[in-house]
């Protein structure tokens, strides 16, 4: 099979990394690389080369590639452009992005998106999403520590002693549990909120102080999953975090719902009382943000308090990012492709979830 990565138009992630190639093209496979794919993730096409693949131009890739890794869109000539592809898989982008899953559908491709990964232990090896939230939450946290005027860890100076940091983590997903790791490691106090009870004992192993609402629904049945709360509930919840926000010097928010704008969790009064020079880091900032005032890829300053919306937080470590992407694209194609480019099983849960184009380009 021709496996094929193109140049990312639109960011540093890049399909696949030379450790990875290798692995395929052990497994018989040759990997065609448009030249220059890799620099932006500080990867040479010398490393490419040694690795095994070969080093073509975007056209000659598309043209040949049966199985095409992206992590962007692709514009309609490069749709146009005559090939032997027959499958393209990576992130989508489905959600911000349908026009471009429209496009797919009329061609034939037949595209899988890995935002639409379903949640089993199975596919846990290929979760993008997972991978990317561990790193924005790490760098959530370096972020945060960069703009703080002031240190995360108590020092005890000859001039006196400054208190650690107080650090609040709302919602503890995999990016909240690698921010508190984080937070910790720099010697903050943290504390953390989520819906679910069944995080309680992640957070605490970190080091974390979980902070609960009385009067919570039963979640034991929901498989680690949010449940609909009460509204005396949500207004507790609401209450609780105003306190607990105030007193903060970092806040980071991580609540984000697929395909839905993110919850509020900050509210503009709550910003109002907090102290000059704190800040808040938004990682739901594309969805809309858990807090009022957030703006995506902008740093806004109200109040003398720091709110940065960035939703591409981990692709500020592009080395990692990618070498994560192209190790999920790896396992993702090994399990779809097991029995060959023309022998997927799209009845199997991993294909028919992540499976945007329609059911006429089945073959």
């Amino acid at each position: 099979m021709n496996i094929g990565i193109i140049k990312n138009t639109q960011g540093p992630l890049v399909g696949l990394t030379p450790v990875t190639i290798k692995k395929f093209v052990a497994d018989g496979h040759a990997v065609m690389v448009e030249s220059g794919a890799g620099s932006s993730s500080f990867i040479t096409d010398q490393q490419y080369e040694a690795a095994g693949a070969h080093l073509a131009s975007k056209e000659e890739v598309l043209s040949n590639s049966q199985l095409l890794f992206v992590s962007h869109e692709l514009s309609e000539q490069e749709l146009d452009l005559p090939g032997s592809a027959t499958v393209i898989c990576g992130l989508l982008d489905p959600y911000n992005n349908p026009g471009f899953l429209e496009k797919l559908k009329n061609t034939d491709l037949l595209p899988f998106t890995l935002e639409f990964l379903p949640r089993t232990s199975i596919a846990q090896s290929m979760d993008t999403l997972s991978s990317m939230a561990s790193l924005a939450g790490y760098k959530a946290v370096i972020a945060a520590a960069d703009r703080l005027p002031g240190y995360f860890p108590m020092l005890t100076t000859a001039a006196g002693t400054v208190p650690p940091a107080k650090v609040l983590v709302l919602g503890a997903g995999v990016a909240g549990l690698q921010a508190i790791a984080t937070a910790k490691r720099l010697g903050a106090q943290v504390e953390a909120f989520d819906v679910r009870k069944a995080v309680k004992e992640e957070v605490e192993s970190l080091g974390g102080r979980f902070i609960e609402v009385a009067g919570s629904t039963d979640d034991s049945y929901a498989g680690g999953y949010a449940v609909e709360q009460s509204e005396d509930y949500k207004l507790k919840q609401k209450q609780l975090i105003h306190e607990k926000a105030i007193k903060a010097d970092v806040i980071i928010t991580t609540a984000n719902v697929p395909g839905k704008k993110a919850p509020i969790l900050i509210e503009k009064a709550s910003i109002d009382e907090m102290q000059a020079g704190s800040v808040i880091i938004d990682l739901a900032a594309a969805s809309g943000g858990n807090c009022e005032g957030t703006v995506d890829n902008r740093e806004v300053i109200t109040g003398g308090v720091t709110i940065l919306g960035d939703s591409s937080l981990a692709y500020k470590l592009p080395r990692e990012a990618s070498k994560l992407y192209s190790n999920n694209l790896y396992n993702f194609s090994k399990h779809l492709l097991k029995n060959g480019v023309d022998k997927i099983d799209f009845d199997d849960k991993i294909a028919g979830d992540t499976f945007v184009g329609s059911r006429q380009q089945i073959p």
